[in-house]
């Protein structure tokens, strides 16, 4: 499977991260996070052949990988906390535009052209079209600075370097993705002890749980990964707008909502940039 067509596989789980979590609102989000993580690390399980030697990797890549996985979700979960929610995610949803324009920083010999800036700007500002003009009221929005927002910003950075590390770092079997999200799983089960009320789940929010780790929360993961390692991460970056776009449509289906002007207008958009980008990358 191309690099491409990996990437947008796992764009198209995270794509139902909202609608999971609009349907598991009630669960804490370090609890839900950390359960998600560790249903879906047993992916790697069929991945090794049941072989945990696999999952070992240098101390330097498993501090990436783990720091990736927890260091995101922790700041974006504090983000959400000290800061409106929107703006907060809008700010998070920089981290596409971080690995076109950070890409010559961590990977010597990538060069970023304009083209490549000014995609990813399109592609950014059809992100926002998206998440700002849902159906059928548009979200509000709250003036002000918040501390939260530098929160959002770190885990966009952070984000946006590990997916840009993986290509850095000592080549290691993308079954080693496991064990990042089984460690970060448990770290952020620990925030959930020590940050959170605690929580009886139903056997139906378990199932819905067990959905999120298979897929937003698991396999993606491990699709990212072997995308990364294959293709251009400037493309790959362009291409990772469609999540709020894809999260944003599949809402608005599971509502019954038609879909409005700003939807098509962000189609437009974010698939614009991405072909914008390519085509940058073809004459380079």
């Amino acid at each position: 499977m191309s690099p491409d067509l990996l990437a947008l596989a796992a764009i198209a789980l995270w794509g139902s991260l909202a609608t999971l979590g609009v349907a598991l609102a009630s669960v804490p989000p370090f609890l839900l996070t950390g359960s998600g993580l560790l249903v879906g690390s047993l992916i790697a399980l069929p991945l090794s052949g049941f072989d945990l030697r696999r999952w070992r990797v240098p101390a330097p890549t498993l501090a990436v990988g783990v720091g990736g996985l927890f260091g995101f979700h922790f700041l974006l979960f504090m983000a959400l906390r000290l800061a409106p929610p929107v703006q907060a995610n809008l700010v998070n949803y920089l981290w596409p535009l971080g690995m076109v324009v950070l890409a010559p920083w961590f990977l010597p010999g990538m060069r970023v052209r304009i083209g490549h800036v000014a995609a990813a700007l399109l592609g950014f500002a059809g992100a926002c079209v998206a998440m700002l003009g849902r159906a059928p009221a548009a979200p509000a929005l709250h003036a002000g600075f918040h501390w939260g927002y530098l929160f959002a910003f770190g885990s966009a950075l952070i984000w946006a370097g590990y997916s840009l590390m993986t290509r850095r770092l000592p080549p290691f079997p993308t079954a080693a993705v496991g064990g990042f999200a089984a460690i970060a799983g448990v770290l952020a089960l620990l925030c959930h002890v020590l940050l959170e009320a605690p929580t009886h789940l139903s056997a139906a929010q378990w199932g819905l749980i067990a959905l999120l780790g298979l897929g937003p929360l698991g396999g993606a993961f491990f699709l990212w990964d072997a995308a990364l390692k294959r293709g251009d991460p400037r493309r790959i970056g362009l291409l990772a707008f469609l999540t709020p776009l894809l999260s944003t449509a599949l809402l608005m289906l599971v509502r019954r909502q038609r879909p409005d002007a700003s939807i098509v207008l962000a189609t437009l958009m974010i698939v614009g940039a991405a072909w914008w980008g390519s085509r940058v990358g073809a004459r380079a």
